[in-house]
């Protein structure tokens, strides 16, 4: 969430996409801990799908936006 907060705020699509590629590499890392979460029982594999699940779609979501981003100019590009 500050990558995508940080990359918004530079004003610059450019920059938010690449904000927004650092937020997906972060899902991943999420992802990782999960697994040692499950591993050490300190969550159920109901649970632990549930969340995966979430983590997966939001992956999803910053990357479509990161590549809209790079390959749209909007309004909100000040470069």
């Amino acid at each position: 969430m500050a990558n995508i907060a940080e990359g918004f705020g530079r004003h610059s699509d450019r920059d938010f996409a690449n904000f927004l590629s650092m937020a997906h590499a972060s899902v991943s890392e999420v992802q990782s801990h999960l697994y040692v979460a499950l591993d050490l029982n300190y969550l159920s594999r109901e649970v632990f799908g549930q969340i995966f699940d979430l983590l997966d779609e939001i992956g999803r979501m910053t990357l479509v936006l990161g590549r809209h981003l790079r390959s749209a100019r909007t309004p909100h590009e000040s470069n």
